[in-house]
């Protein structure tokens, strides 16, 4: 236990030293390259140190010229260090409005690319989604999105919230179905503590949104890109 608590000072200090030169850059540069550049690096740093490792497959299903709405599972705060690692373009995500409260951390999230959402304001978060359009149509950034809404306690993949479908839809880009497995048993929901482990992210082939037209198309994709992901997902 206090190893993890260890693990967990540095990747603090260090988070709070790399969110100073996020913050910065946030504002100099808004193609948000250095801002998205700079937070692989922080993810990099925060695996060394936890000494978490990553197993990556289907990067050859990812156009880097392209831009996506990548939907993914969610097990872990660790997912959040192992996807900004191993996508390799620009992208952005979605977190709890919250976040953007917490000093240096939080102002760095709310100056950048990430997109603030309000879950118990209906209209906040359609303005929210109309700002991810805006980012993947004015400056070619892709989306990631956690499709369950909330954290797994057991890595068990929850229903899907139609969001990253509608996302998908409206925006006409195509979607990467993205499988990440055994985060649980880094960093499990509602444990202080930090282990070393290796965590498995797989890219599947990219999914055509052309022809997603109504409310039904988006459930019958959501439905598509579970089955999907459970079948990829490894407990």
């Amino acid at each position: 236990m206090l190893l993890s608590y260890l693990k967990v000072f540095f990747v603090a200090v260090y988070i709070i030293l790399v969110s100073i030169f996020a913050l910065i850059f946030a504002f100099i540069d808004r193609s948000f390259s250095l801002f998205i550049r700079l937070n692989r690096i922080l993810s990099s740093g925060v695996l060394k140190i936890t000494g978490v490792s990553l197993d990556i497959t289907g990067l050859e299903n990812i156009d880097k010229n392209t831009t996506y709405v990548y939907v993914s599972n969610h097990s872990s705060q660790f997912d959040i260090a192992a996807l900004q690692y191993s996508i390799p373009q620009k992208f952005s995500m979605f977190y709890k409005k919250e976040l953007s409260n917490i000093p240096i951390f939080g102002w760095a999230l709310w100056a950048g690319p990430y997109i603030s959402i309000d879950r118990e304001n209906a209209e906040k978060a359609r303005r929210s989604l109309e700002y991810a359009k805006l980012l993947m149509n004015e400056k070619s950034i892709s989306v990631l999105l956690f499709a369950e809404g909330t954290r797994s306690r057991t890595g068990e993949i929850l229903p899907f919230k139609r969001g990253a479908f509608h996302l998908a839809a409206t925006s006409g880009h195509p979607v990467i179905p993205v499988t990440v497995s055994q985060s649980q048993n880094i960093m499990p929901k509602g444990k202080f503590q930090i282990k070393k482990g290796t965590i498995k992210i797989n890219f599947s082939k990219p999914i055509d949104t052309s022809e997603v037209k109504n409310r039904k198309d988006q459930i019958e994709l959501m439905e598509k890109v579970r089955n999907i992901i459970i079948k990829n997902h490894i407990i």
